[in-house]
Protein backbone atom coordinates (compact mmCIF):
# COMPACT_ATOMS: atom_id res chain seq x y z
CA UNK A 1 0.00 0.00 0.00
CA UNK A 2 1.25 3.41 -0.79
CA UNK A 3 0.33 6.10 1.32
CA UNK A 4 -0.41 9.73 0.52
CA UNK A 5 2.97 11.76 -0.07
CA UNK A 6 4.66 8.75 -0.55
CA UNK A 7 6.58 8.43 -4.12
CA UNK A 8 7.18 4.94 -6.34
CA UNK A 9 9.86 4.37 -9.04
CA UNK A 10 8.86 2.25 -11.57
CA UNK A 11 11.43 0.52 -13.89
CA UNK A 12 11.60 -0.89 -16.96
CA UNK A 13 12.91 -4.51 -15.63
CA UNK A 14 13.19 -6.63 -13.08
CA UNK A 15 16.76 -7.11 -13.41
CA UNK A 16 17.29 -2.98 -12.79
CA UNK A 17 14.72 -2.75 -9.70
CA UNK A 18 16.54 -5.32 -7.73
CA UNK A 19 19.94 -3.57 -8.28
CA UNK A 20 18.23 -0.52 -7.26
CA UNK A 21 17.00 -2.42 -4.30
CA UNK A 22 20.30 -3.75 -3.26
CA UNK A 23 21.76 -0.49 -3.99
CA UNK A 24 19.52 1.70 -1.35
CA UNK A 25 19.38 -0.75 1.40
CA UNK A 26 22.97 -1.07 0.99
CA UNK A 27 23.31 2.41 1.52
CA UNK A 28 21.10 2.26 4.85
CA UNK A 29 17.68 3.89 2.30
CA UNK A 30 14.54 3.15 3.90
CA UNK A 31 12.31 1.96 1.04
CA UNK A 32 10.24 -1.45 0.01
CA UNK A 33 10.16 -3.12 -3.33
CA UNK A 34 6.41 -3.26 -3.65
CA UNK A 35 4.19 -5.04 -6.43
CA UNK A 36 3.56 -1.72 -9.05
CA UNK A 37 0.07 -0.08 -7.95
CA UNK A 38 -2.16 -1.25 -10.49
CA UNK A 39 -3.14 2.49 -11.52
CA UNK A 40 0.49 2.57 -13.10
CA UNK A 41 1.95 0.49 -15.68
CA UNK A 42 5.09 -0.99 -15.07
CA UNK A 43 7.02 -3.82 -17.20
CA UNK A 44 8.61 -5.53 -14.79
CA UNK A 45 5.71 -5.68 -12.12
CA UNK A 46 7.85 -4.51 -9.14
CA UNK A 47 8.66 -0.99 -8.19
CA UNK A 48 10.35 1.25 -4.79
CA UNK A 49 8.56 2.72 -2.70
CA UNK A 50 10.06 5.64 -0.61
CA UNK A 51 9.20 8.71 1.83
CA UNK A 52 9.08 12.05 0.26
CA UNK A 53 11.45 13.10 2.84
CA UNK A 54 13.78 11.04 1.27
CA UNK A 55 14.01 11.76 -2.18
CA UNK A 56 16.75 13.40 -2.91
CA UNK A 57 19.28 10.82 -1.28
CA UNK A 58 16.89 7.90 -3.03
CA UNK A 59 16.79 10.12 -6.48
CA UNK A 60 20.46 11.32 -6.57
CA UNK A 61 21.88 7.49 -5.47
CA UNK A 62 19.87 6.00 -8.38
CA UNK A 63 21.10 8.34 -10.81
CA UNK A 64 24.93 8.57 -10.27
CA UNK A 65 24.61 4.28 -10.31
CA UNK A 66 22.92 4.95 -13.69
CA UNK A 67 20.13 3.07 -12.24
CA UNK A 68 17.68 5.62 -13.23
CA UNK A 69 13.65 4.34 -13.14
CA UNK A 70 11.91 4.95 -16.21
CA UNK A 71 8.91 6.64 -13.70
CA UNK A 72 8.86 8.04 -11.06
CA UNK A 73 5.32 8.70 -9.27
CA UNK A 74 3.96 10.77 -5.96
CA UNK A 75 0.65 9.36 -4.13
CA UNK A 76 -1.82 12.23 -3.94
CA UNK A 77 -5.29 12.32 -2.29
CA UNK A 78 -7.04 11.76 -5.94
CA UNK A 79 -3.94 9.07 -7.38
CA UNK A 80 -0.89 9.30 -8.56
CA UNK A 81 0.87 11.98 -9.92
CA UNK A 82 3.86 11.58 -13.08
CA UNK A 83 7.24 13.64 -11.63
CA UNK A 84 9.57 15.28 -14.21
Amino acid sequence: MVREGERVAIFNSIHRVMKAEKLLKGQGVVILLIPAPRDLHADCGLAIRYASADAVVVESSLREADLEPEEIHEKTAVGYSRLP
